[in-house]
């Protein structure tokens, strides 16, 4: 078979899969045991056909492929892919561009310049700030946060690019007691630990108080970054980043913002309020595979020292044809060099929506968490433990009193993962377990979330009477 027939039976499995998505159960259906013997084996000593290989991979994964890609998927914070920005991933798998330098692939990188400034425009952050296109929060934190280490290690007189953090300053790195996890890895990966991090308190819905920051700071010393978070992995909820920012910058230290999900609370008039003074911090991470919805993987670091970025990214070699200054080299804004053109994705989603469909995307999400909050709020036993100022819900099962809610509601999230009506994930918050439900995905309807509530609550009913 020809590569473009090949290519063809390609895409008539992806649409295959993708007309699945409004009704396929959207858990796995497949166990441990029957995926490995579905796909493993030995490694045989003759290749096979492209083609078989692919009908193969395509059948035995299938069982084993969570439908997060469709409208019920409210795990994690997970968007899907929109037409647009699957389209152009499929083409940038096929024009193969190595998107580290410019000479590699001219195309991608000024798709990265045009789509990194539309998105400090939708952000309303300083025009002049860098931005790198990185695999996820988790790297997008990474290159914030090293930024943000070369900043003030350059400010007390240490070169850490080129002397390490050996008989460096110590920095202090002070973050809220509800903190991201990526942004303890990020920091493990930099030498500057997660052990040695100061925490803040939080108030009760998760945001870092102002109060307990300034006399928090008041006890330190030395280089010092701060951690602020606009979008609470559990409640939706944001660090007042603007006040933060002025408290941090008065003793010369670095703001850098989590907001994976919460920044993009910017685009909308609705909701901009939550993120008042985003734009006075040092640095921001944001996932763009979560809520614009462009395949995984996509993360953007931007800053707004653009020296910082670079000096702490970027490397050069003798073998290396860079740019003259004229041309932007990817690679100098990410850890990454040779990596894949994941900025194709991010333009083809901005320009499909353009700035009213950005807005109505993230507008309509946060509405449709509100609706499946107010449904489930309604029916006795449940309570909804955050207030949902943005598309997250946390939901608490307790039809028989509080002693038995982790139980029955650990319970209850195990029983709607195995119905497949729709998936969320379980979580922990304030010494409770409960139900996290988020809504980030561009295909969900209002009907999506009745007939998904209706589930939930027909889960509890079981549970509660003991039906299998």
């Amino acid at each position: 078979m020809r590569d473009t027939e090949l290519l063809d039976r390609i895409a008539g499995l992806a649409r295959g899969f993708l007309e699945t998505l409004p009704h396929r159960p959207v858990g796995a259906r497949a166990d441990l045991p029957s995926l490995r013997t579905a796909l493993g084996g030995a490694l045989p000593a003759a290749g096979a056909d492209a083609t078989a290989v692919i009908e193969h991979l395509a059948a035995a994964a299938d069982p084993g492929l969570v439908a997060s890609a469709g409208p019920r998927y409210f795990g994690f914070v997970i968007g899907g892919s929109l037409p647009a920005a699957l389209a152009a991933d499929w083409l940038a798998a096929a024009w193969d561009q190595d998107a580290g330098l410019y000479a590699c692939g001219p195309a991608a990188a000024v798709v990265e310049e045009v789509a990194a400034a539309w998105l400090l425009d939708l952000f309303g952050l300083p025009p002049a700030a860098s931005v790198g296109f990185v695999t996820g929060g988790q790297m997008a934190n990474f290159t914030g946060l090293a930024a943000g280490r070369h900043a003030v290690l350059q400010r007390a007189g240490w070169g850490v690019e080129e002397d390490g953090l050996i008989g460096a300053p110590p920095v202090n790195v002070v973050v809220g007691d509800e903190a991201h996890l990526t942004i303890l890895t990020s920091l493990r990966m930099l030498g500057l630990g997660s052990r040695r991090v100061v925490p803040v308190a939080a108030d009760g819905q998760g945001c870092m108080r102002p109060d307990e920051l300034h006399s928090t700071l008041a006890r330190l010393d030395g280089p010092t970054i701060v951690c602020a978070q606009v979008g609470n992995v559990n409640t939706g909820a944001f660090d007042p980043v603007g006040e933060i920012a002025d408290i941090v910058h008065e003793r010369g230290g670095w703001v850098h913002v989590d907001g994976a999900f919460g920044l993009w609370a910017a685009t909308s008039p609705e909701l901009r309020h939550l993120v008042r003074g985003v734009d006075r911090a040092d640095s921001w991470a944001t996932d763009g595979h979560k809520w614009l919805n462009v395949p995984y993987d996509c993360g953007i670091a931007i800053v707004r020292d653009a020296a910082a970025h670079k000096t702490a990214m970027t490397g050069r070699a003798s073998y290396l044809v860079q740019s003259s200054g004229a041309e932007r080299d990817p690679q100098d804004w990410t850890p990454e060099c040779s990596r894949r053109a994941r900025g194709f994705t991010v333009y083809a989603a901005l320009k499909s929506l353009g700035r009213d469909g950005v807005t109505a995307l993230v507008e309509r999400c946060c509405r449709l968490a509100r609706r499946m909050a107010d449904r489930l709020a309604a029916a006795p036993g449940v309570r909804i433990l955050n207030e949902v100022v943005l598309n997250q819900v946390l939901v608490r099962f307790e039809p028989a009193g509080a002693a038995r809610g982790d139980a029955f509601t650990k319970a209850v999230v195990a029983r709607v993962q195995r119905e497949g009506t729709c998936w969320m994930a379980g979580s922990r918050w304030h010494g409770m377990d409960a139900m996290r439900i988020s809504v980030s995905n561009w295909s969900t309807t209002e009907a999506d979330i009745d007939r998904s509530a209706e589930a939930i609550l027909a889960a509890a009913r079981a549970e509660a009477t003991g039906s299998t």
